[in-house]
């Protein structure tokens, strides 16, 4: 039933740590799935540094995936959007031939509190590579929940369960979050070939055995999976059908090395916008030199 199980790798991202579960080993994906990083939780207090935000950076050939459990952070983009993201909200930017993007926690910066979330990476199918960029945003009515036996659950994006979210996808998958009562079980089906629960908060029991928050367990297709909840839990489902291998460097996902490469060489180059909300700086490269300090950030 499980074919493996992924344990976080702590990472520091300049003022904050993160979970990160995927990628691992040898670019293996869970369904279109082929990025999973657990932010947080950590609590910030007012007035933090502003080196903490995700400056501007580019994606192509992906779709991020924003959702927070605790929390608020604003977005901005090359396609004109400003957006803040509450809990229960979702965020889903599809990059296609190119987007660029940050990430800033201006609220929290002016308020203190917790920021607690994940932010997943889907990779774009074939057909849908070099679409061209958009940024979506969901609120809690648009993804349909559920509530009962100790079980409370909402569909992030995709279908499952008989539901679907209004999300925009581009291959068939789910993403889902349970919260679970000690003692509840909640039974993931056997709908996609490729398919994955991460325990975000606490322990939960599968097939005899206990695994607790920071473990992503990925199971064997064909056979239904229940979970029990040994103590309250949040758990996040996640898969869908496979779309093919993916190359990744940095914020880049793509089919080829040769498109890889044609993104580093645009965003050295400066061809590719940044937002107009935040044009003032920006992430060079890994392994260029900085950029010169701007007198106007």
């Amino acid at each position: 039933m499980i074919e493996f199980v992924i344990d976080q790798r702590r990472k520091d991202l300049g003022g904050f740590e993160v979970g990160r579960l995927l990628p691992y080993h040898a670019g293996k994906m869970v369904g279109p799935f082929i990025f999973f990083d657990h932010m947080g939780p950590v609590s910030f207090e007012a007035g933090f540094p502003r080196n903490v935000d995700v400056r501007p950076h580019p994606h192509i050939g992906l779709s991020t995936v924003t959702y927070l459990f605790e929390g608020e952070i604003t977005h901005r983009d090359s396609v004109g959007s400003v957006q803040e993201i509450h809990p229960g909200e979702v965020n889903w930017m599809t990059a296609g031939k190119g987007i660029t993007h940050s990430e800033r926690f201006e609220h929290l910066r002016q308020t203190g509190g917790r920021m607690h979330g994940i932010q997943a990476w889907v990779a774009l199918p074939l057909e849908a590579e070099e679409t061209d960029p958009g940024f979506f945003h969901h609120g809690v009515d648009d993804l349909p929940t559920y509530e009962g036996a100790g079980l409370w659950a909402r569909l992030v994006a995709g279908k499952a369960f008989g539901a679907e979210a209004k999300v925009k996808t581009h291959s068939p998958m789910f993403y889902v979050h349970w919260r679970l009562q000690a003692g509840a079980t909640a039974q993931l089906p056997a709908e996609y070939p490729e398919r994955a629960a991460y325990v975000a908060q606490g322990i939960v029991e599968v097939d005899g055995r206990e695994f607790h928050d920071g473990q992503m367990l990925v199971f064997a297709p064909g056979e239904p999976v229940l979970i029990k909840a040994v103590t309250p839990a949040i758990v996040m489902l996640l898969g869908g059908e496979p779309v093919g291998p993916r190359f990744i460097e940095w914020n880049f996902v793509a089919s080829s090395k040769e498109r890889l490469e044609q993104a580093k060489a645009d965003w050295r180059a400066g061809r590719m916008k940044l937002p107009d909300a935040d044009d003032k700086e920006f992430i060079p490269l890994p392994g260029d030199p900085p950029p010169p300090a701007n007198p106007m950030s």
